[in-house]
């Protein structure tokens, strides 16, 4: 069992190995993420926080976080 799991390393070492020799030999350029990310990025926290403030100050929703006290029973009706 222990050379076969030494030969399974070795292979997987080799493997790396390949893997860095081939990206060592071209120039790694900015891709669209490099580029691009971080503006997308906060383009959206400042639209979320837009809409998210509009929402909460001018559509005039009643934010009921807690019934707690405001409600009361209905008197039981007998028929």
């Amino acid at each position: 069992m222990f050379p076969l799991a030494r030969r399974a390393l070795g292979l997987a070492a080799r493997g790396i190995q390949h893997t860095v020799k081939r990206q060592a030999g071209h120039k790694h350029g900015p891709d669209f993420h490099d580029k691009y990310g971080n503006i997308i990025l906060l383009g959206g926290v400042v639209f979320c926080t837009t809409i998210w403030s509009y929402v909460v100050t001018q559509t005039g929703i009643d934010w009921n976080l807690s019934p707690v006290g405001r409600i009361t029973p209905k008197e039981w009706r007998e028929q």
